[in-house]
């Protein structure tokens, strides 16, 4: 398989673009990743890069977005944070992919059974550690279904996926909200952003429709105006 061209990468719209990830990770899951010739890649994508998705995804070890989405060399911008958390520098990056290298979609994407998750439940400190973690606080304050105090901590698994679930969309949201770019691309229909949940034991991931915004109506919907 050949890595995308400027040609090729015009031609998706982010709802293909979807596809071609939800493709990518039902080869994964049965065991029928594309046969590749990286090297050739490596050399196709030598003078320029078009890759067609920027994912935001955690650093955990076992959730590399190329492996998970069976994609190759030049196909898509990963980056990687604990806790797959919104920042400036975050922020910075995806407005590269989207504006200055032409991708057409944007995920979110958290995973289950998070060690920095578990880490915020626990109320976890320690060095840098702590400021990152404070980031998924709201997470926590937001899950408001357990409401036993003994029940919302990093021990219980239900309260962490719940936590992590609020914590993808929460971040879909901040990375709409703080990016004014990135939100004027969705509103022209340009790119899409969608958040999404890779189970570390099936290999699946589940892509959260209700926070797939694509357009000006999409927007809107997210972000309804209050009068």
């Amino acid at each position: 398989m050949r890595a995308h061209t400027k040609e090729t990468q015009s031609t998706i719209t982010p709802e293909r673009a979807l596809e071609i990830l939800k493709e990518g990770n039902q080869r994964f899951v049965e065991n029928l990743s594309v046969d590749r010739d990286l090297l050739k890649q490596m050399n196709d994508t030598r003078d320029g890069q078009w890759p067609f998705a920027g994912i935001l995804s955690c650093m955990d070890s076992r959730t590399s977005a190329e492996l998970i989405f069976d994609q190759g060399l030049g196909d898509i911008f990963s980056i990687r944070i604990a806790g797959n958390v919104v920042n400036s520098d975050i922020l910075g990056s995806l407005e590269y992919a989207v504006k200055g290298a032409g991708s057409k979609l944007i995920v979110v994407l958290g995973h289950t059974r998070c060690g920095a998750v578990t880490g915020a439940c626990n109320h976890v400190e320690m060095g840098n550690l702590t400021s990152l973690l404070s980031k998924i606080q709201p997470a926590i304050y937001e899950e408001r279904t357990i409401l036993e105090a003994e029940k919302r901590t990093g021990s219980n698994p239900d309260f962490v996926q719940k936590v992590a679930d609020i914590n993808v969309k929460r971040s879909v949201k901040a990375v709409i909200e703080r990016s004014m770019v990135i939100e004027q691309m969705i509103r022209h229909g340009e790119i899409g952003v969608i958040g999404a949940m890779y189970d570390v034991v099936k290999g699946t991931v589940e892509f959260f429709d209700d926070t797939f915004v694509c357009c000006e109506r999409t927007l809107n919907d997210m972000f309804p105006v209050t009068k």
